[in-house]
């Protein structure tokens, strides 16, 4: 580990100490969570999936960030898209037990809270796969599309607002394969899956906690993909 692997260690660490052991800090961050969901959402997804990104850099290139990576544009990105993501899980955690229910299966909206741990588990696991497979193809799709506009636009945040995205050009020429073989074949199922059943399975106040983490995790696995994706190009 090099010097900068140890503080960006030490800022995280930071971070946990703080929460941990500042007395309220944790209160107040679930308080503005449940007051303010999709600001909160925005700031979560534009620090912790943007550092996920700079991890999946610090892996393939040896930094964390480097000229025309585009640090603020990808934070502007990953908060809009976080808006989209507590959209997303508002609406399949509702839609997906109502779907449940027209079947002919007991559960309603309070299940994944108050029911038996194998209705809950089932409910947890009907939002992951509806909201991964309905839900992230297009969300990840999207992201590679803002992902190519920032690198062609040099990085920059006045470059990233002033131009028009080119979605035919770069849906045209995106990386197809790694998208469907890796992206959506593997990390859906084998792991976005999981992860989310496991999400929605845990009470409320840690269901925010956890969703951090897999921010970071999100934005280093479609770091690396795209690393992947360039390989094979």
């Amino acid at each position: 580990m090099q010097r900068k692997d140890f503080q960006a260690l030490g800022a995280c660490l930071a971070v946990i100490a703080f929460f941990a052991f500042v007395p309220g800090a944790l209160d107040a961050f679930k308080a503005a969570t449940s007051r303010f969901p999709y600001i909160m959402s925005f700031i979560k997804f534009a620090i912790l999936a943007t550092f996920g990104e700079c991890i999946g850099l610090r892996i393939t290139a040896g930094v964390y960030n480097r000229a025309g990576f585009g640090l603020l544009p990808r934070a502007l990105v990953w908060g809009i898209l976080g808006v989209g993501i507590k959209m997303a899980f508002t609406i399949f955690s509702i839609g997906a037990p109502a779907f449940l229910a027209e079947l002919g299966l007991p559960v309603d909206l309070t299940t994944i809270k108050t029911g038996s741990f194998g209705l809950r588990l089932l409910c947890a696991f009907s939002i992951s796969i509806t909201l991964n497979f309905i839900f992230a193809p297009i969300f990840m799709t999207l992201h590679k599309v803002t992902d190519a506009h920032i690198m062609a636009t040099g990085g920059s945040v006045g470059g990233f607002l002033k131009n028009r995205i080119p979605f035919v050009q770069i849906l045209t020429n995106l990386n197809w394969d790694v998208q469907c073989n890796f992206v959506f074949k593997k990390t859906l199922p084998l792991f976005w899956v999981p992860m989310h059943t496991i999400t929605f399975l845990l009470p409320a106040q840690f269901q925010v906690l956890f969703a951090a983490l897999l921010g970071v995790a999100l934005g280093t696995i479609l770091a690396l993909a795209a690393a992947k994706s360039l390989k094979k190009a």
